[in-house]
């Protein structure tokens, strides 16, 4: 192994590992540390999918750095640490301690602080995250149910959660930049690197410049340059278990509440294909389950079909303020687990997922421990099929990936295999 990845949730990780695969990495998912002796495999990189995005902090700091010690022990001799392209977090949150807890276990002086994916619209420029265009504050991210950004200055968010200074530079970096570096790491201090990323170019150029690090951090777009850095030390062919053209079925299991996948819902039923639309109030009261939602849906007698519980900002901020925020999120993603290991029982192969914390939870109810990374559908959303069930086909996408026609393009290409 080469290249060790570790990501805050688990369609981050699967985000991260379409771009490693993009670039000609044999790459392999897996979910969670793995907690017995696996399989051989030989693989270029590994990305180890977790929760830390909203864990405790201290569970968030260990679990992680027990992830890039066991990547470390693996062979891996470039660290990433994967975060949301928009920087996902609140003002306690987990990005800043995990970096530092790397840059001062491991003895890097600095690490780059590279959020950007340029194809998704998400980019860096003199220190500030955009999103299309429109600076992170002022974006659909405001109002996120879960981490409405506030800020967009990544050194104003790092403020918060980091101990150490951040270095903005534009690319090409100038004459002075490596004297600024000098002073912020010196006495064996650490500090964090802002570069200006807005296209792929400056991304080539951050990863030839910065080639030295050891231990990056950021979205999944640098991945990719980092990888393509890499790809003269390999020299074998690449085996995914991926066939020829198939006749299956397709389940879409929608939670996120983020602007880009209620539009690709809202297209999705303009095309009069089926969905079920779930109600928590009635999960609540105890006339819905698992068992009944699926029987209401009619998913039984579809080869395609979508059941999701995604709902507006208010009537997120509203439930939420009536049941409690904690609550009603909990019980969303134990139906959805419910739901995935429904339809896998009733012979459903290509399963769909929308939402950062719907998929995390879908995968812990599977059990699947490791994937192997095929084609994506979109930009940072791969078809992944579980190691040990290669007839089962996969898709989890973060709520704000993918373009409108998102959930039928994905189940055209799973079909195909």
């Amino acid at each position: 192994m080469i290249f060790g990845c570790v990501a805050d949730d688990f369609t981050g990780a699967s985000d991260g590992a379409s771009f490693l695969k993009k670039a000609g990495l044999h790459t392999i998912l897996m979910n969670g540390i793995p907690e017995k002796k696996e399989e051989n495999f030989t693989a270029d990189a590994v990305v180890i999918a977790l929760k830390s995005r909203t864990q405790e902090r201290e569970e968030a700091v260990k679990e992680c750095l027990d992830a890039f010690q066991w990547l470390r022990a693996k062979g891996a001799k470039i660290l990433y640490f994967k975060y949301c392209s928009t920087f996902d977090s609140t003002d306690r949150g987990n990005i800043g301690p995990v970096i530092d807890a790397v840059l001062e276990k491991y003895q890097y002086p600095y690490t780059l602080l590279c959020p950007s994916l340029p194809v998704n619209g998400r980019t860096v420029r003199q220190g500030k995250l955009y999103v299309n265009g429109v600076l992170l504050e002022n974006s659909s991210m405001r109002e996120h149910p879960l981490t409405p950004m506030k800020k967009s200055r990544l050194a104003d968010l790092m403020e918060k959660q980091g101990k150490y200074s951040c270095l903005e530079t534009g690319m090409p970096v100038d004459g002075s930049f490596y004297e600024r570096l000098q002073r912020e790491t010196s006495g064996g201090s650490h500090c964090y690197i802002v570069p200006d990323y807005e296209t792929d170019e400056q991304g080539k150029e951050i990863a030839d410049t910065f080639s030295e690090a050891g231990f990056y951090t950021g979205g999944s777009g640098l991945m990719e340059h980092l990888a393509n850095k890499l790809k003269a030390h390999i020299c074998h062919k690449e085996t995914t278990g991926f066939t020829k053209k198939r006749d299956c079925s397709s389940v879409i299991l929608a939670g996120s509440c983020s602007q880009a996948t209620l539009e690709q819902i809202e297209e999705y039923q303009k095309r009069g294909l089926p969905s079920y639309k779930i109600l928590p109030e009635r999960i609540l009261n105890g006339e819905l389950n698992a068992k009944k939602i699926w029987s209401e849906s009619g998913m039984a007698n579809q080869k395609i079909g979508m059941i999701y519980s995604s709902a507006s900002p208010n009537e997120v901020r509203e439930l939420q303020k009536k049941e409690g925020k904690e609550r009603i999120s909990g019980i969303l993603e134990k139906t959805m687990a419910a739901l995935a290991q429904i339809a896998v029982t009733e012979g459903m192969q290509n399963i769909i997922a929308a939402g950062g914390e719907t998929s995390g939870a879908i995968l812990k109810a599977l059990g699947y421990q490791s994937y192997w990374i095929g084609n994506s559908i979109a930009p940072g959303v791969p078809i992944m099929i579980p190691v040990t069930e290669p007839s089962q086909r996969l898709a989890l996408k973060s709520g704000n990936f993918g373009q409108k026609d998102f959930f039928t393009e994905a189940v055209k290409k799973m079909e195909e295999g």
